[in-house]
């Protein structure tokens, strides 16, 4: 992951769909064989799974762990410099609502679950509770983890979720996830995912001109709000 073009390659497949090999040597600005050699040790070390389709190979990341890896890293580089309009637009698309693999992130990742919370629909673990077989613990008073309450089973379930079936996935149910952009947490797990999968489905997210970013449509601003009392500024 430290090599420039691999974490390039890996950047990319963030937001979750698959992407041709020659898709990311364009991507990555290298020539077609160097991007094999690199997918090759990607493969390899159990980053990213492969599928073939006719002639063409499309490469994927391996699953939420290698996605939650590199989104941490992120905290610890410096970022990247903007030196053209075109970089400064997508790094304010990207800022205000994206995909972090599979669950949304950005501002409107953060008020999404600012509005769970401030509903009571989402609650705080209590701080020391078993967690995936060990302790919550973590520095500055954050939630470990998030559980359901009484009033956000009915409506997630009003919303079309399963969460039975989430939370038998061997994903972590519902975990908060410091947003690199906003220094504040967004909604990770098996929730998470759902949550942004359902609202792709309604058209209340859509995919927006840059890579890995969403725009809230219309009606997802009015959907979030009356669902989930969610509220952003324009």
């Amino acid at each position: 992951m430290a090599d420039h073009t691999r974490a390039t390659m890996l950047t990319a497949l963030l937001d979750g769909r698959a992407l041709a090999a020659g898709e990311l040597a364009q991507l990555a600005g290298v020539s077609p064989a160097t991007a094999s050699a690199h997918l090759a040790r990607l493969l390899d070390g159990g980053f990213v799974a492969r599928a073939r389709q006719g002639r063409h190979q499309y490469y994927r990341l391996a699953g939420h762990e290698v996605a939650d890896a590199i989104e941490a890293l992120s905290h610890l580089g410096s970022p990247v410099p903007v030196r053209t309009l075109r970089q400064s637009r997508e790094a304010a698309a990207l800022a205000e609502a994206r995909t972090c693999y599979d669950h949304l992130a950005g501002r409107a990742g953060v008020a999404l679950l600012d509005a769970l919370l401030g509903a009571g629909l989402l609650a705080s673990e209590p701080e020391n509770a078993r967690v995936d077989g060990g302790t919550a613990d973590l520095a500055g008073g954050a939630a470990a983890a998030y559980v359901v309450t009484e009033a956000g089973t009915s409506v997630l379930r009003g919303f079309g979720l399963d969460l039975p079936a989430l939370r038998r996935s061997r994903r972590r149910f519902a975990s908060p996830c410091l947003d690199w952009t906003q220094r504040r947490p967004h909604l990770n797990g098996s929730l998470g995912a759902a949550i942004t999968a359902r609202l792709l489905d309604l058209g209340w997210i859509e995919r927006g001109p840059h890579r890995r970013a969403v725009q809230v449509s219309a009606a997802g601003r009015h959907g979030l709000a009356d669902t989930f009392g969610w509220a952003m500024s324009e």
